[in-house]
């Protein structure tokens, strides 16, 4: 299968390419980026690392690869400016990534092609994408709350001192500051959690805390996160690759999931071939539900306040 990353060039789109070319699952990469120097540059570093990796096929250019790909992963994004406001952010982000899907369109796509929106603010821009493209809704998927959940399993495993591969804990809703950590599953080798330990309220809300914070942390440190967000896209495309119908806490529209209708958030998602496979609307304990239906009210005021600036 092909794989075309829009904004490859960039930490994201690149820390992707390679994840997917160590992975292995991909048939082709395709780099596509408005700098297409850089694009050329990134194509053939992978390329160089092809003979230790597998017999993949790299590539770069521009929206003449969208056509042939079936799956297109979009992470291009605009970061913040001093002193500029979240929403303003929002604004200028919105105005490329509509510029993008028109290209997309334009270029003309697979109807059964994937579109995986990794750009913040990512489930606006999911939803937007679900709305403006000419494909089913359940092919369109936000990476969602996918990257939130790796960081949360992997600092939970850091501070209880066990394989980060056996801790089970899930991040869902908004990716942003409604997000809702979902403790009632949260296990370790099949073990629940709370019963550990050394476990306690306070240590949960700390943990919970820095994962919120991760991202900030990440660019504080080294200026951009990439390595993680690279291999959280892979956990999505190579679920699509594979059709495994692996479950994974990504965003979609919603239409009723816990009551959500009509806006894009994570819940868990069977991800396969077809995109959005289903969803699970596993027990929850009842403030994880209300966290939830808070995330989605907070981003229909967001969506609402974009689709007015930019018409229906």
């Amino acid at each position: 299968m092909k794989v075309s990353i829009i904004g490859g060039g960039g930490l994201v789109g690149s820390c992707a390419a390679f994840a997917l070319q160590c992975g292995g699952l991909a048939r082709e990469i395709a780099i596509l980026d408005v700098n297409a120097q850089l694009a050329a540059g990134q194509a053939l570093d992978l390329l160089h690392g092809g003979p230790s990796t597998g017999d993949q096929i790299i590539t770069s250019g521009s929206y003449e690869h969208i056509p042939d790909s079936d799956i297109i992963c979009i992470t291009a994004g605009l970061r913040r400016k001093p002193d500029e406001s979240r929403l303003d952010l929002i604004n200028r982000n919105v105005d490329l990534f509509l510029q993008i899907l028109q290209g997309v369109q334009q270029a003309g796509h697979k109807k059964d092609a994937i579109v995986l929106v990794v750009s913040n603010p990512v489930d606006v821009l999911t939803y937007l994408a679900a709305q403006r493209l000419d494909l089913p809704t359940n092919q369109v998927i936000g990476l969602g709350t996918q990257l939130d959940t790796i960081r949360f399993r992997a600092l939970i495993a850091q501070q209880m001192k066990v394989p980060p591969t056996q801790v089970s804990a899930l991040i869902l809703g908004e990716h942003g500051d409604s997000m809702v950590p979902i403790w009632s599953s949260a296990t370790v080798a099949g073990l629940p959690l709370a019963n550990y330990a050394g476990w306690s309220n306070n240590l949960a809300n700390e943990l919970f805390t820095r994962t919120k914070g991760s991202g900030a942390e990440v660019i504080k440190g080294k200026g951009g996160a990439g390595f993680a967000v690279g291999i959280a896209i892979r956990d999505v495309i190579d679920a699509v690759i594979l059709d495994n119908h692996r479950i994974l806490p990504v965003s979609s529209v919603q239409q009723g999931c816990y009551g959500i209708r009509d806006v894009a958030l994570s819940v868990p998602t069977v991800v396969g071939r077809k995109g959005v496979v289903g969803t699970h609307e596993i027990e929850l304990w009842p403030k994880e539900v209300q966290g939830l239906r808070n995330s989605g009210n907070v981003l229909r005021q967001t969506v609402d306040t974009v689709l007015q600036r930019v018409g229906r």
